[in-house]
């Protein structure tokens, strides 16, 4: 085993501090697009001590190959893992209307009995809101999961990409109502992204919920393969997303850089070993294509716990948001 394990926020949820990501899976171009590639990086991901596998319904091409790949591939060790996957984006229309409200009982229904038939499970550990839903009240939302909670089909229930706002009302109106509440937030956080310390963090403490943070590499851009003057030809980053390239902060990250090599430690380190440093992150949700990157990701999960003292120098190089 390579990698820790949290409590996900105030909940008996377990999880390894590194997730896998499964959006890669059933996405072309990617060794990860056929069921051998994701059979090969989930069995690396079990066997280096990753439990928390995280997909949606929405990822792959066409939408639900993650969860049909996931749920081939897992077989026998389907015990094993934390399945989290979440509902709430279209997904071409099959769960109903593509401008329907993807948070309702009726959508709830219709996309967890799909994603289970996809997942090959009899349940699922985390089933999350994959977005703020603008048409149906949270407490329909909530009402809608507890039913499933309360049936055994779901395990825990979550959010993805709420405002902090958002965290705290869902928050409150479980407990008012009763309701199995959020006991997490799947957001983008990074040492390039920190607006989620602003409001998330702090409301996601105050309600209890274990936050996992998404694109914790920003692209790829703190995972040490990147340089101002070298991007590898095959990779993503170059191929689809070459303005991030010009836009970095190089100046930040080159000295971001010089501060992991003087402790001995990899970009990837000090990426993963920050962003679990910030209350309440439980898991960082990385996503991966070939075996090796999930050795790499879930070493990263346990390698480096800094120090008051690094924080603060790191505090230097990628400023906290004003």
């Amino acid at each position: 085993m390579t990698t820790g394990r949290r409590q996900l926020g105030r909940s008996g949820l377990t999880v390894s501090t590194t997730g896998l990501g499964c959006n890669n899976f059933g996405r072309p171009g990617t060794a990860t697009e056929d069921l051998a590639g994701t059979r090969a990086v989930v069995h690396a991901a079990i066997d280096a001590g990753i439990t928390l596998f995280d997909t949606a319904d929405r990822y792959g091409q066409p939408a639900g190959r993650s969860e049909a790949l996931l749920g081939e591939a897992l077989g026998s060790r389907r015990d094993e893992i934390v399945l989290a996957t979440k509902f709430g984006l279209d997904v071409d229309g099959a769960n109903g209307p593509v401008d329907g409200a993807r948070g309702s009982r009726r959508y709830i229904r219709a996309a967890v009995h799909a994603s289970l038939r996809r997942l090959r499970t009899d349940w699922i550990d985390l089933y999350q809101l994959h977005e703020p839903d603008p048409v149906t009240p949270i407490d329909e939302t909530l009402a809608a999961l507890d039913e499933l909670v309360q049936a055994g089909t779901v395990r825990y229930v979550g959010s993805s990409n709420l405002a902090g706002w958002q965290v705290t009302d869902a928050a409150w109106t479980a407990r008012t109502e009763r309701r199995a509440p959020f006991v997490s937030a799947q957001n983008e956080y990074s040492l390039l992204r920190r607006e989620l310390e602003r409001e998330l963090l702090p409301a996601a403490r105050a309600a209890g919920v274990g936050v996992l943070p998404f694109f914790p590499l920003a692209n790829g851009l703190l995972s040490g393969k990147y340089t101002r003057s070298h991007a590898p030809a095959d990779s993503r980053l170059a191929r689809i997303k070459p303005e991030l390239l010009e836009s970095a902060p190089w100046e930040a990250l080159d000295r971001l850089q010089m501060f992991a090599e003087a402790r001995g430690l990899t970009m990837l380190h000090v990426a993963f070993g920050w962003l679990l440093a910030q209350d309440p992150v439980a898991s960082v949700i990385a996503g991966a294509t070939r075996p090796e990157q999930v050795v790499a990701n879930a070493e990263a999960g346990s390698a480096w716990t800094p120090t008051p003292t690094d924080l603060a120098e790191i505090d230097t190089i990628f400023p906290p948001p004003a």
